[in-house]
């Protein structure tokens, strides 16, 4: 009997435990954008990092591309501007805060979604998301070390802040946009206009000159452009058999995996940011909860109607 279940039980729990993997493949990206940033200026590196991930997608996506249409192209462009806001934001600002603290202020963007869901299509939150917003702004708080009496943010914290509202925009739009876009067509395009638009801005944000040669370079760039390829990829295909709420629950870990990869390299966090740290990924546990009682009272809101 067990060998019938088996296969079958690890094939239905197939996407849940592709998140995971890249949850911890993407926790470890930190650590090395901001290794990378000793050979390389920040936009030249995103673009570097999405061209190769843009080639790496398309050698498996070419022939599915002769359908490329209008929808498609306007999707891929919106959701590759919003990607190289993120990304270009939360890699210059590894240049000034550690890749741990980085982590944990990306993950914001879990709570995040639900409020500018609100803000952009009027869809009300429910109570376990504003309980998980005040817990992310507790946290968010205690990262940034200074403490209720005197809240502020350097430079680099107000970047990654940006970059999490910006990834934030952009699983809400690749969340609208599915089931209505070929999945294969849209990744490629938006990847290719992340990289182009990093490249374009480089000389807008001070970047005039293109970085010297450097093999380890390379190798990174192309090693971080293989990881968002599979990442992309697997959270376009994964997402659609696991539920958003579980997906953001998985998702929870990445600081975590960060946080770890970081102190293994030598990051020490305070003690108070480490705290900070937990409130964060609480709050992105809690805020997609789903208690009994909710759904209890949705449906008795349905009979009412």
């Amino acid at each position: 009997m067990l060998s019938h279940t088996t296969p079958q039980s690890l094939s239905s729990k197939a996407p849940q435990i592709a998140l995971i993997l890249i949850t911890v493949i993407w926790g470890g990206t930190f650590l090395t954008v901001q290794y990378a940033l000793n050979f390389t200026t920040p936009m030249f590196f995103v673009g570097c990092r999405f061209a190769a991930a843009t080639l790496a997608v398309l050698l498996f996506s070419y022939k599915a591309m002769k359908g490329l249409n209008l929808k498609e192209i306007a999707a891929g462009f919106l959701i590759g501007i919003l990607i190289a806001a993120g990304y270009g934001t939360q890699t210059v600002a590894l240049q000034m805060i550690s890749s741990s603290e980085s982590a944990f202020l990306t993950a914001l963007y879990v709570p995040l979604v639900p409020i500018l869901l609100w803000i952009i299509f009027q869809k009300m939150p429910n109570i376990m998301t504003w309980i998980g917003v005040l817990l992310a702004f507790a946290g968010l708080v205690l990262l940034t070390g200074n403490g209720l009496g005197s809240l502020s943010f350097n430079y680099g914290q107000i970047l990654t802040l940006l970059g999490a509202i910006a990834i934030a925009l952009e699983i809400i739009f690749i969340g609208y946009f599915a089931g209505k876009v070929d999945v294969k067509r849209v990744t490629v395009v938006q990847l290719a206009v992340a990289s182009i638009l990093s490249f374009a801005i480089m000389p807008l944000v001070g970047e005039h000159t293109v970085p010297a040669f450097s093999w380890t370079l390379l190798f990174i760039a192309i090693g971080l452009g293989l990881a968002s390829a599979l990442i992309q990829s697997v959270m376009n295909w994964a997402q659609r058999y696991v539920p958003p709420s579980q997906a953001a629950i998985i998702y929870a870990g990445e600081p975590v995996w960060a946080g770890i990869f970081g102190r293994l390299a030598g990051e020490r966090l305070p003690a108070l940011a480490i705290v900070g740290g937990i409130l964060v990924v609480l709050s992105v546990i809690i805020s997609e909860l789903k208690p009994k009682f909710l759904e209890r009272n949705k449906a008795d809101q349905n009979e009412v109607k």
